[in-house]
């Protein structure tokens, strides 16, 4: 298995030509998508946020957008249908996650674009969730079961402003785009969440139960959701998981399944290491992803787009 594919631009196609050569080459790229659930285009004229968007454009996908989502990140728009991957520092670790897996809708497909490479770390690890759960349903079984058959239920924090400081700090306004309490709690209920308001505004809000395996396709199951993303890179997660992470049916999740799971992830894992101008295109349902820590005197600056596939 190559695993993500990685499509070069070995003709060296122009800028004036590009679009005529992804017009040609859209449908393969789509079924490579399809097949191994990441590919990355790598030396092509893309240079901008709006040559990306025409690029993302071009695959006929439904657009998702960072305002109608409900993605607990912070993320600057450069365009209506482009925005940053996360505001977070680089000092942060974002770990392995389907893009809103926490969430009642998500989106099914990712673009990312790198339009500048950090000067050290601030790669993206790619991690194949099917191979993931195959290996975790043979090695436990019943733990898979109750996984599949219950589903999971999450509790985040939105605090009243933005903290910028996290990889989860988008405030409550802006993730449910209300603009009070009022109108919240009427969102909020519009999608079967339970709620609390808690230190001076926050919202703690449980969402209904959401699946924790996805059946794909072409008859395999990807592990989708964000149980290595919470465990690992959540506040006081990895302390006690049942105060953000349960069962379906409020039941605890075993602190030793969570642990496996974040091991066997491991096995399956590509850290994609950027150059600028590469184009990353991610099956959500198929692949999780992350973020590496970086430094340097060079700014990483990653780009994504999101669509319904």
């Amino acid at each position: 298995m190559v695993f993500p594919v990685v499509v070069t631009n070995a003709m060296r196609v122009s800028r004036n030509a590009f679009p005529e050569w992804l017009g040609e080459h859209t449908e393969s790229l789509k079924n490579q998508l399809a097949k191994e659930g990441a590919v990355l285009l790598r030396g092509f004229p893309i240079s901008n946020a709006v040559d990306f968007d025409a690029l993302s454009k071009a695959f006929g996908y439904t657009d998702f957008t960072y305002q109608e989502s409900l993605s607990n990140a912070i993320r600057v728009n450069h365009l209506p249908r482009v925005f940053t991957a996360n505001e977070a520092p680089p000092e942060v670790e974002i770990f392995l996650h389907h893009e809103m897996a926490q969430t009642p809708v998500s989106p099914n497909k990712l673009f990312f674009f790198c339009q500048s490479a950090a000067s050290e770390g601030g790669e993206t690890p790619l991690c194949r969730s099917d191979l993931l759960y195959d290996d975790f349903k043979k090695e436990h079984p019943v733990w898979a079961a109750k996984f599949e058959q219950l589903g999971l239920k999450y509790t985040t924090r939105m605090p009243f402003v933005n903290d910028q400081t996290s990889g989860q700090g988008r405030s409550w306004q802006s993730t449910l785009s209300v603009n009070s309490k009022r109108q919240a709690e009427k969102k909020l209920q519009e999608l079967s969440y339970s709620w609390e308001w808690v230190d001076n505004k926050a919202l703690l809000a449980t969402t209904p139960v959401l699946p924790a395996v996805k059946n794909l396709p072409d008859k395999s199951q990807s592990f989708y959701n964000q149980l290595i993303a919470a465990y690992l890179g959540w506040p006081g997660v990895s302390d006690d998981p049942s105060a953000t992470l349960r069962f379906g049916d409020d039941s605890q999740i075993p602190v030793t399944a969570l642990q496996r799971v974040s091991e066997l992830a491991e096995r399956h894992t590509y850290d994609l290491r950027w150059q600028d101008g590469d184009i990353a295109l991610v099956d959500n349902h198929r692949v999780m992803h992350g973020r590496r820590r970086y430094s340097g005197k060079r700014q990483r600056l990653v780009l994504v787009c999101l669509a319904k596939g």
